[in-house]
């Protein structure tokens, strides 16, 4: 007999065996990575969902502060005193805060409120130097851009899991109101775009219109 004969076959038992451990550590790491990317494609979702729907939350205060609004029989105009931390929700006196990208007589106008309604929170960041990061450390005071979402009651304040802002802004229509002399006293129907956002990362936007009967005689 051959004796060199069983120290091939252990040799050949080692190889094999060494092949079938690299191939299980190759199948490991490759299920180990679909397992991590899974892992956060889940979490991406799940901050996306979470960021939408922190924006449509502040979207629909946006809105309410127009259709709740009781007194509000004139058309309402853009004012820094309406875009403060200290202009709660409330049914009676509250107002929107409507701010203005550009007066409307002006050349660019169109032009910086197309670029609102494209991406509204690049535009408030370049045209008025303001974010909702900023909003967090304002002042009660402050004018700000971005009114923080505190929900649509006026007991307690509600909270999303993103920090979550909006603001609105009127849209030019011409020609709607048939006399001019209601515009002046801001009797007719005027349009809204309202913008509802999430940490300064992604935003919704919604129009609305709203009849003013104007001041009564």
């Amino acid at each position: 007999m051959n004796p060199s004969f069983p120290q091939q076959q252990r040799g050949v038992t080692l190889l094999i065996a060494l092949v079938m451990l690299l191939v299980l550590t190759v199948l490991t790491v490759t299920n180990m990575r679909e397992v991590t990317l899974e892992t956060r494609m889940t979490a991406n979702r799940m901050e996306s969902l979470g960021l939408n729907n922190a924006a449509e939350s502040a979207l629909r205060e946006g809105e309410a502060r127009f259709f709740e609004a009781l007194r509000l029989s004139t058309k309402p105009e853009p004012k820094q005193d309406f875009c403060k931390k200290s202009v709660k929700y409330n049914r009676i006196t509250m107002y929107p805060c409507i701010v203005e990208i550009e007066q409307q007589t002006d050349a660019s106008y169109a032009g910086k409120m197309r670029n609102y309604v494209l991406d509204p929170i690049a535009t408030i960041n370049t045209q008025m130097s303001w974010t909702g990061a900023k909003t967090d450390a304002a002042g009660n005071d402050t004018y700000i851009s971005w009114m923080p979402y505190r929900g649509t009651s006026s007991e307690k304040s509600a909270e999303a899991v993103f920090p979550a802002y909006w603001n609105t802004a009127e849209m030019p229509v011409e020609g709607l109101n048939a006399n001019y002399g209601d515009e002046l006293i801001g009797r007719g129907v005027y349009y809204y775009l309202v913008s509802g956002q999430a940490q300064d990362e992604l935003a919704l936007q919604t129009t609305i219109a709203k009849y003013y009967p104007g001041p009564s005689n």
